[in-house]
């Protein structure tokens, strides 16, 4: 009976999903009002609270731990208490963003429940304080003015936190990505990220000129040149994509890209020749059933997972996720691919893109230059992360070791990836406010053309 629970539960948790990621892209049709795009908005609420209803009653009848109910609980009045919170403290604020967010921590909450429930737990109140946190970072934006005018305390204190960890950084796995501060595991450039996408967007909002191109790409190699050393390569990745896309936009001029990616495959080139770890990856990508009984180990066994689960997974608690090195953090993609299904993985992904597009879209509507600028930094950062993560785990790319912001396990990539959902909520928030103003300041004055017209009559 409790195969039979699980098999139905599994293909229950795909259609609700699939219903999910259909409306994340539905709601856009122009043709819909605000009560109908808030009716979609709620349907979504409802798959999602379904899904984490299932895949927890799920991992109940399998392991048979009470406990496991009672933390399924605590993250059903979070849900609903971020969700709530979000209408009634922004009444502007963008719904579907809210949805995926949280669509997203509940499926990272799932799969970690699964596969360590006290890193499930760890994970929970991390995400239960970065959300209060965050709650007030929309209402900063909107008052708080002064932020574009500290561009150069933004470079200072993210090349000092990176030179910290270059420094005294622990190793993991060939590189220095963390510090340990009063017992609490920090990784900093998940928080640098956040204020290099300020420094750059300060730096290249001011002016576009040579010269201040020039030192701008000066700092930006600066913070790339110390992830290098660190040996963060995937993290020094992300940087340099960043800055080539905040570049590109703010001053229109191919050379630049080109030049930029003609420099970056060169780094890349040199990168391979001195690091051996970097050696390594590439090996595991090229051909890892060669070297399966080391360097390609994890490579392998990720790619034996999602083969094994197909397109509708083996159900959860049902499959050997834990035969994967890491697989918490850098390879959770695989265990979802495994255990939920190759078609609950591609939701998955779209959801994910789903996010980007509303980062972008958002951007492009912003008439403050900064703030497009840093909309755009952003939005390319969270983007081009899940490409990292996920192509590393299908063998489409050399693993760069980054996680998959909101689903793997990581502390610091949940809080930072949090903060950037924050902030490009404020962004929302504001162009809806004076949008919103316009339109009464227009109003008014066709009100008093309309009164002026009718005394002369």
């Amino acid at each position: 009976m409790s195969s039979i629970f699980c098999e139905v539960s599994k293909y229950l948790m795909i259609i609700l999903f699939a219903l999910y990621t259909f409306e994340c892209f539905f709601v856009f049709r122009k043709k819909y009002n605000k009560e109908q795009r808030e009716n979609i908005f709620r349907r979504q609420n409802i798959w999602m609270l379904l899904i984490h209803l299932d895949g927890y009653l799920v991992l109940l009848d399998q392991t048979e731990n009470w406990g496991i109910l009672l933390f399924y609980g605590v993250q059903l009045i979070f849900f609903i208490s971020v969700i709530i919170s979000y209408r009634l403290l922004y009444e502007k604020s963008a719904q579907l963003l809210v949805n995926n967010m949280c669509m997203l921590m509940a499926i990272g909450f799932l799969i970690l429940t699964r596969l360590s429930i006290e890193q499930a737990f760890k994970q929970f109140a991390i995400a239960v304080a970065a959300m209060i946190f965050a709650l007030g970072i929309p209402f900063c934006i909107k008052k708080i003015r002064f932020i574009r005018k500290m561009t150069w305390v933004y470079a200072v204190i993210g090349l000092l936190a990176l030179s910290a960890v270059a420094v005294m950084g622990a190793v993991s796995y060939g590189a220095k990505l963390s510090v340990t501060i009063a017992g609490i595991t920090l990784q900093p450039s998940e928080f640098v990220k956040i204020i290099f996408v300020f420094f750059v967007a300060g730096m290249l909002h001011k002016s576009t000129e040579f010269k201040q191109v020039v030192i701008t790409t000066v700092v930006a190699a600066a913070h790339v040149i110390v992830l290098v050393l660190s040996r963060d390569l995937g993290g020094a990745l992300i940087f340099f994509t960043v800055y080539l896309v905040m570049l590109y936009v703010a001053t229109a001029k191919p050379v630049y890209f080109l030049g930029g990616l003609a420099g970056g495959s060169l780094a890349a080139l040199v990168a391979y020749r001195l690091f051996s770890h970097v050696q390594v990856r590439v090996l595991a990508w090229q051909d890892p059933l060669s070297v399966i009984d080391n360097e390609g180990y994890q490579i392998c066994q990720s790619l034996f997972a999602i083969g094994t689960g197909g397109w509708f997974g083996v159900g959860l608690n049902q499959g050997m996720p834990e035969k994967i090195p890491v697989v918490e953090q850098d390879f959770v993609f695989s265990a979802i691919s495994e255990e939920l299904g190759g078609i609950f993985a591609l939701c998955l992904i779209m959801v994910c893109m789903s996010c980007f597009l509303m980062f972008l879209n958002i951007a492009m509507q912003l008439k403050d230059g900064f703030y497009k600028l840093v909309a755009l930094g952003l939005g390319t950062t969270y983007g081009f992360q899940v490409f990292l993560t996920i192509g590393g785990v299908i063998k489409f790319i050399p693993s760069t070791g980054v996680t998959l912001p909101l689903v793997s396990y990581g502390g610091s990539s949940l809080l930072s990836t949090v903060i950037i959902f924050a902030i490009i909520q404020g962004f929302y928030i504001l162009k809806e406010s004076e949008g919103k103003l316009n339109e009464k300041r227009k109003t008014g004055k066709r009100t008093g053309v309309t009164q002026k017209t009718g005394n002369l009559r």
